[in-house]
């Protein structure tokens, strides 16, 4: 046969690998029952985004804000403002409950994302309006907390495994307890307070004055509410908020962004079009590798340099997601890297 035939035989049998999680070429997660995944290397993101700059330069062009996200912020404060009006003689009703999950759900998630963007500083130019515009979208939250998520967050970024300052890291005592089916859809349907409770248990934050700040223009809000049209809207804020951090598709990225659920990589995109309604986040590795850069770049990040991103494991499916870290037997709560703070030192 001649050489043009065996170039065809060659590229027959070079099958391209699939990295999509489930349903790809990968094998599953193999990990410890009884303890975390603990590793010697440096978190891989700072490495990589070195790497990438090194080739694509270009990539600074994608640095700084976003001015659009201020308008969808508003967008989506108005529209539980307004539903919350509609339900606030109607608490526990099939119809506050639906409205609670379907709208409340997935536009409290978009505003807890929206405040992760700002706290990047990815909303204003100016540091101050940042602040601003995340105690906006914390408003239909009912409880104060962008500015310490905005410490806890960025830690996160810095740290990212680093036992005991890391405090998106799961605790022994979620991996001993919650590691099984039921511990799973326990954790899976109230992940929104082991992520509000965990970080104060872990890592107590100096109490600032945007923390007071903070505090002072969300509670005061919640008064004026309460005030005028009674509790009804505070409770469909509070469910939104319970909702949006539970068993609910847009609330899975919490899970797969960095549980393990191949070999031992630690981080994981999503791509997928549910990305449409919470900023990107999706886009994981990409985030972490350029924190400054805003949501509607990170597609054309991923685009841009095809030969650090195109052969990472990712998701396809949220949905998924959540069923595959409850069922299966090999993800749990115990599936993070995590790295001793000793070893960081030395």
């Amino acid at each position: 046969m001649g050489k043009g035939g065996d170039k065809g035989d060659k590229a027959d049998t070079e099958k391209k690998v699939d990295y999509n999680v489930f349903g790809g070429d990968l094998k599953p997660a193999q990990t410890s029952k009884d303890d975390f995944i603990w590793s010697l290397t440096e978190e891989p993101h700072a490495s990589r985004r070195k790497l990438i700059l090194e080739k694509h330069p270009e990539v600074k062009k994608l640095f700084g804000h976003e001015p659009l996200t201020k308008y969808i912020v508003a967008g989506l404060v108005a529209l539980q403002l307004t539903a919350a009006y509609l339900l606030r003689d109607m608490t526990w009703t099939w119809q506050f409950w639906v409205t609670a999950y379907i709208v409340g759900g997935t536009a409290t998630q978009a505003l807890f994302l929206a405040i992760h963007e700002i706290t990047h500083n990815l909303g204003f130019k100016s540091f101050n309006n940042n602040k601003y515009l995340a105690f906006l979208a914390n408003l239909p939250i009912a409880i104060p907390y962008s500015t310490a998520f905005k410490g806890y967050h960025l830690e996160h970024h810095k740290y990212q495994g680093l036992e005991g300052v890391d405090t998106d890291l799961p605790t022994k005592f979620e991996g001993i307890f919650l590691s099984n089916v039921l511990g799973k859809v326990f954790f899976a349907t109230f992940q929104i307070l082991f992520y509000a409770v965990r970080p104060m248990v872990v890592k107590q934050q100096e109490f600032s004055k945007w923390h007071a700040l903070n505090w002072a223009i969300v509670f005061s809000f919640d008064a004026l509410v309460i005030s005028q049209f009674g509790f009804g809207p505070i409770w469909y804020f509070l469910i939104s908020d319970l909702l949006a951090g539970s068993l609910h598709p847009c609330a899975a990225h919490f899970i797969a962004e960095h549980y393990v659920f191949t070999g031992e990589t630690e981080t994981y995109s999503y791509y997928g079009p549910l990305n449409m309604l919470t900023f990107n986040v999706g886009y994981h590795n990409e985030h972490h590798d350029f924190p400054n850069i805003a949501w509607s770049n990170l597609p054309k990040l991923k685009a841009m340099c095809p030969e650090f991103y195109d052969n990472l494991p990712y998701h396809k499916s949220w949905t998924l997601v959540l069923w595959k870290f409850i069922s299966d037997p090999n993800v749990s709560t115990w599936n993070r890297v995590k790295r001793n703070k000793k070893d960081k030192s030395s």
